[in-house]
């Protein structure tokens, strides 16, 4: 159960969360070009990707790419609470904000020897104190600004790179700018709450139409618009209660390009309008 939640956003993207926890709960990684470097604040979590379960203890960290599925987070201690932080790296915004040339850590190494896809960071002291120096301004929003955001991205590269585990990172990093092979899976899942269509989600898995409705029925059960659909109103249900981004932007952000149509579709699935589920949930 998630207690609480903030944010920063950069260039309109979430580049800072502040997350509290409380047993039972389940945090989902999307799959999509991006990497999360996840600091525990607070309790204990426990990272599992596939059949691999690794402990994230008080003050460790953890790296991750997020180009495959299948990534979640648990609680530990079915009676501590938790509160993570987490940067989100995008190569976009990386590309934007290192004009000239990316720093060694995002470059690909000469020597690729595996496909090492996360790292544990042990407790470390200079990252400790970049946490704090965050805490702030999610204590502060008003003081945050793009400027801010931009120096604490390069900031944290610049750590991240002067640990002892700055190999793994870089190998990690570096896969968001090299050539990667996606499955069917991660397309659809990266693509979730865009507004490409059938067609374009197709094209993106180089197949017809006719043959990716088939794929997709026998991989998912489902029809595309089907599954698409509820994943995106359901995105947009915790949203209206993780936020207080207006409904026309949780809309967008979801994927739908019209108001009065995420508004029927809302309605439809959880038989309350947006505006209504946001205002009976927080008054539980």
């Amino acid at each position: 159960m998630i207690n609480d939640y903030k944010k920063h956003d950069l260039y309109g993207k979430t580049l800072l969360q502040k997350i509290a926890l409380t047993p039972p709960f389940q945090f989902d990684f999307p799959v999509t070009e991006q990497a999360c470097f996840l600091y525990v604040l607070k309790g204990d979590v426990e990272y599992q990707i596939d059949d691999e379960r690794l402990n994230i203890p008080t003050n460790y960290s953890l790296l991750l790419n997020c180009i495959q599925s299948g990534k979640q987070l648990h609680h530990s201690h079915p009676k501590s609470n938790c509160e993570i932080v987490i940067v989100t790296f995008y190569p976009e915004i990386l590309k934007k904000i290192y004009d000239r040339e990316l720093p060694v850590l995002l470059q690909v190494p000469k020597n690729t020897i595996s496909n090492q896809s996360s790292e544990k960071i042990n407790n470390d002291f200079l990252i400790q104190k970049y946490i704090e120096g965050l805490l702030f301004y999610f204590e502060n929003p008003s003081l945050i600004n793009e400027d801010i955001l931009i120096l604490k991205v390069k900031e944290i590269i610049l750590l991240l790179s002067q640990t002892q585990n700055a190999e793994a990172i870089q190998l990690i990093l570096s896969q968001l700018f090299s050539p990667t092979t996606y499955t069917f899976k991660q397309i659809i899942e990266a693509h979730l709450f865009s507004q490409l269509t059938i067609e374009e989600l197709a094209q993106q898995n180089n197949l017809s139409v006719s043959s990716f409705k088939r794929e997709f029925a026998k991989i998912y059960n489902d029809t595309p618009a089907n599954y698409i659909k509820a994943k995106k109103l359901e995105k947009a249900a915790e949203l209206l209660l993780l936020s207080d981004q207006r409904i026309t932007e949780i809309a967008f952000d979801c994927g739908f390009n019209d108001l009065a149509n995420f508004t029927k579709s809302f309605t439809s699935k959880y038989k309350v309008s947006p505006t209504a589920y946001r205002q009976k949930q927080n008054s539980k």
